[in-house]
């Protein structure tokens, strides 16, 4: 029996793209390091770092360690005069990014009747943000303040996605087993690869991503406006 409902975040329950990180995201960010790093080559290396967490197979550092290990010397500046900045950044011109969005439709209604109706939550994003990132994203949707158990950020998590060792970290920290578990997402690739630790998988398909190099087929495939009636029944 299902009793614990994992969602993906961006394109699942936040309306955004690819389009938004490579665009919004990474000219922003790197227009605060314009004066010391040209912008290309910024983004480019911040691009190297993050896949550097995406590739990690090491369960003894977690991906924010991983992505200080890299970055600095990847770049040439210290953590300690990179970090301030990347915060002040998450504090300002980040949060503003939220005003550019569609609306993101009944998403806090889709949560709160899942939780009433008995199931735990978790955010399962790819943990390649902070948590205070995130808790940022969450409140673009108004669902910054819901009950999670978890939302995987890059300071707690060991694995990212695609690596189906990030699933089954989700379900050692909770204590849960994976036939209790559906996840839910709009990624073929990245979301669906639960179903190889057990869980039952949603595929998501408003904004679907799929680049052909799974055969996964997902337990159910809907909507978002469709997903209710499948958690219900449940």
């Amino acid at each position: 029996m299902i009793k614990h409902l994992l969602f993906d975040l961006d394109g699942t329950l936040l309306p955004i793209d690819l389009d938004f990180f490579f665009q919004d995201y990474l000219s922003a960010l790197s227009a605060r390091f314009a004066t010391t790093i040209k912008p290309p080559v910024f983004q480019e290396k911040l691009l190297a770092s993050t896949m550097a967490m995406v590739k990690s197979d090491d369960p003894n550092l977690t991906n924010e360690e991983v992505f200080w290990q890299d970055f600095p010397a990847r770049i040439g500046l210290s953590r300690s005069y990179l970090e301030p900045i990347f915060r002040d950044f998450y504090d300002h011109e980040y949060r503003s990014l939220g005003n550019n969005l569609p609306p993101a439709g009944p998403v806090r209604t889709l949560l709160t009747s899942a939780l009433e109706q008995g199931f735990t939550v978790t955010i399962a994003t790819n943990p390649i943000f902070p948590s205070y990132a995130l808790l940022e994203r969450l409140s673009w949707i108004n669902c910054h303040d819901l009950p999670y158990l978890l939302v995987t950020s890059m300071e707690k998590m060991h694995f990212c996605k695609p690596n189906p060792k990030y699933y089954q970290e989700i379900l050692d920290l909770l204590g849960l087993k994976a036939e209790e578990c559906m996840m839910i997402g709009n990624d073929v690739e990245e979301d669906m690869v639960a179903a190889l630790v057990g869980m039952k998988t949603c595929l998501v398909t408003d904004r679907l991503i799929s680049r052909g190099k799974s055969k996964i087929k997902p337990d159910y495939t809907c909507r978002l406006a469709e997903l209710s009636p499948i958690i219900r029944a449940l």
